[in-house]
């Protein structure tokens, strides 16, 4: 591509219609959904090729899980981390905020979601270099996918006749519609699906969020710091800059979407249509659908099997998992929480997610397998007054200097080395060897090999919750958190 783009990638959302598979704690873009690798990867993977520059937006807690997958392979990136979210319009204020303050304040930016699955890169590449000429005339260019169903589950943009920088102009944007109404729409052939994909200049989309939320840019400007830090080497973030919004400026700004806040009432908005493979990956439906169908219509991915079943879907990447005679299920089984649904139903799952939420289920939350700046841990076992934890730990990283006020911990090395501070002194320990930590004691474990450590540790004592750490040094710049 001749034009310099710079992708500003909107990495937010808790994708709770993707439950249980994705929660709060590792939404659906970090998820390795394809090919082992997560929606997030397989984005970077599209838009780097676009231009070297390159900007994330994403929670504050997703920090790590970022820096991780923007190393594989690893590039550089500024990375905003919101504080809290604040939908769509703020998060591209900032990002264009952020190129002006860059000294680029005419730069392309192709703001892309995280969490869409768009297999032919190349054909995705040839649709973007459609839309520069309407962006560089100071254009806001959206792109539509060309509808191949009446779906209800997006929005739609209505175009209008071809203008001369051969895009689409856009006459209106309509909601996600009823039944009828997407028949309707469908067959007027004047329809694209939403796709919340942008192309515009920096300045271009300052000078709409000016003109129709003033308030946002006002705040978000507020909110953006006037330096950037570099991220640390042992943050995972070589060639990373991070930059974090006061958080204070930051909460109090009005949280709309972009469509709304700008786009529903901008006068230069235009539109490209997308022609090939698309898929927001927005509901199990979705998902299903990237799997292969069997002549009874089924869809396995796993362990699964469906004897006597039609049109039932299965995720079982753990054990095995029996549909017998079933027909239009959805069957998605981990390790803590077990998802059985009718097909009608994938629009639902939020509303039970939010229900579980309710009654503080953890599971509508976060997984057993929590991911970690150092590694990963995974609760195997909870009992009372004891927990099992299963621990990998990156070559080279470490976890805090740190003691617990409540529990004693045993340590059992099952692959690799351990390094093991355990008050003054320090030690290393190898396969089937073990250590005790008693309770109130200061300690840190360190991987010093080029192999992924994993240990076994069982806690025992009278409170065994994430909350009794008191950190003393911590190499990721975490604040300590006091029992």
């Amino acid at each position: 591509m001749s034009t310099t783009i710079t992708p500003v990638i909107l990495c937010g959302g808790a994708g709770t219609r993707l439950w249980p598979l994705s929660r709060k704690s590792l939404p659906k873009q970090f998820v390795p959904l394809i090919g082992g690798k997560s929606l997030l990867q397989l984005t970077l993977d599209r838009v780097r090729p676009l231009g070297p520059g390159l900007m994330v937006v994403t929670a504050e807690a997703h920090r790590f899980m970022v820096a991780d997958a923007l190393q594989k392979p690893p590039g550089a990136a500024q990375v905003i981390l919101e504080p809290v979210a604040r939908n769509t319009a703020a998060a591209m204020a900032l990002a264009a905020l952020l190129s002006a303050q860059n000294g680029e304040p005419e730069a392309l930016l192709l703001f892309c979601p995280s969490d869409h699955h768009i297999p032919d890169a190349a054909a995705f590449a040839r649709t973007i270099e459609q839309g520069v000429a309407a962006a560089e005339g100071g254009a806001i260019v959206t792109f539509g996918i060309v509808p191949s169903a009446p779906s209800t589950a997006y929005g739609y943009i209505e175009h209008g006749a071809p203008r001369a920088d051969g895009a689409l102009q856009v006459e209106r944007f309509i909601e996600k519609p009823g039944a009828d109404k997407a028949l309707q729409l469908l067959m007027s052939g004047q329809v694209l699906w939403n796709a919340g994909i942008f192309l515009c200049r920096a300045s271009a989309l300052l000078q709409a969020l000016q003109q129709h939320a003033p308030d946002i840019l006002a705040g978000c400007r507020e909110a953006l710091p006037a330096q950037v830090e570099p991220a640390a080497a042992a943050q995972r973030g070589a060639g990373l800059q991070w930059v974090t919004p006061l958080p204070g400026a930051f909460a109090a700004c009005r949280s709309q979407s972009i469509d709304y806040a700008v786009m529903e009432h901008h006068a230069q908005v235009a539109v490209v249509p997308y022609t090939g493979a698309w898929s927001d990956v927005g509901s199990w439906n979705a998902v299903a659908e990237l799997t292969p169908a069997d002549a009874d219509g089924n869809r396995i991915q796993g362990q699964g099997f469906a004897p006597l079943s039609q049109d039932t879907y299965i995720h079982a990447p753990h054990r095995p998992v029996v549909a017998l005679g079933t027909k239009n299920l959805f069957i998605i089984d981990t390790p803590d929480a077990l998802l059985v649904a009718h097909c009608d139903c994938a629009e639902q799952v939020k509303d039970v997610v939010a229900q579980l939420e309710s009654l503080e289920c953890a599971q509508a939350v976060i997984h057993r397998k929590v991911a970690r700046p150092w590694g990963w841990y995974d609760s195997i076992d909870l009992g009372e007054r004891f927990q099992v934890k299963r621990i990998g730990v990156r070559p080279g990283a470490s976890l805090s200097l740190q003691k617990h006020h409540h529990r004693a911990e045993h340590w059992i090395v099952v692959k690799g080395t351990a390094e093991v501070t355990r008050g003054s002194e320090t030690f290393l320990l190898s396969e089937n060897q073990s250590t005790y930590i008693p309770i109130g004691e200061v300690h840190r474990l360190r991987n010093p090999g080029r192999l992924e450590l994993e240990m076994i540790e069982v806690q025992s004592g009278s409170y065994l919750g994430e909350d009794d750490i008191v950190r003393l040094e911590d190499a990721y710049g975490r604040v300590p958190v006091l029992a």
